[in-house]
């Protein structure tokens, strides 16, 4: 169907407008809001030791949790495209269930497994706290991204088929022969993209990680943690500006390198 010039310029004019009140508007006053005092002011509120362990302890979730998802993201995409079992259904199902579960039912959910009354809450007594700790911290990150690395690869299996690999095994490769050198190579751009989205979402992420968090800074605060506590605790408006623009900083860099990899993989 046609449309008239001036149907799509209407059209683009909405669009625009609609990105510009939702994204640009926003964005634009916390940048305006973090520099209006200077560069140097922005520096020395990022340089806070509260602000550094918080990146720190950040980056340390996301070098836990992409490793993880990359293993069992992998592992699982192919057991759904080349498998057939009883409950693949349901493992589908599982892989999409945290588009459709709140990340802060699910630190309820952590609370309720790893918590003191919880059915694992004997760990506490062993020295391994779960919760308020680390460890719950990363349990809630590798919920809410299992399933980026799973259905950006499972597409790419599908597209590059098994001849390769049962070419492979023909000329005697073992399995881990073939994964190494037939199956990984192949998936390299939907593994990558899918490793991207984790990191993204990782550093993003506020809902499951508050629940299971002690909150307090140096200890078990994460970047967005920091934007909360900042604002709403402390009335630091302008800390809470200036951890926000760090964050949307390490997001622009994920966006950009999604854009890079998304050509590559156009042109591949």
């Amino acid at each position: 169907m046609r449309t008239s010039t001036g149907t799509r310029l209407t059209l683009r004019t909405i669009a625009l407008g609609y990105l510009f009140a939702l994204l640009a508007v926003p964005i634009a006053l916390i940048l305006w809001r973090t520099f209006g005092d200077g560069l140097g002011a922005f520096i020395d509120s990022v340089r806070t030791p509260a602000a550094i362990s918080a990146l720190n302890l950040s980056l340390l979730i996301v070098a836990i949790v992409v490793p993880l998802n990359v293993v069992f993201g992998v592992a699982t995409a192919l057991a759904l495209v080349r498998g057939s079992f009883p409950g693949r259904g349901l493992l589908q199902a599982v892989v999409d269930l945290p588009f459709a579960v709140s990340p802060i039912v699910v630190g309820v959910s952590l609370i309720m497994l790893w918590g003191v009354d919880g059915w694992f809450g004997g760990l506490d007594r062993l020295g391994i706290q779960v919760i308020f700790g680390l460890p719950g911290m990363v349990l809630a990150t590798i919920f809410v991204t299992l399933p980026f690395v799973v259905r950006e690869v499972e597409p790419v299996l599908h597209e590059i088929g098994t001849d390769q690999e049962q070419a492979a095994a023909t000329l005697g490769a073992s399995s881990w022969q073939t994964l190494w050198r037939i199956t990984i190579p192949a998936i390299r751009w939907g593994l990558t993209y899918g490793v991207v989205l984790t990191i993204a979402r990782s550093l993003g992420e506020f809902g499951g990680v508050i629940m299971v968090s002690s909150g307090f800074p140096g200890v078990s605060q994460t970047l967005t943690l920091l934007v909360h506590s900042r604002y709403i605790d402390d009335h630091n408006v302008y800390g809470a500006y200036a951890a926000a623009t760090l964050l949307m900083g390490l997001a622009v860099l994920t966006l950009l390198l999604m854009t890079v990899l998304d050509r590559k993989r156009s042109t591949t």
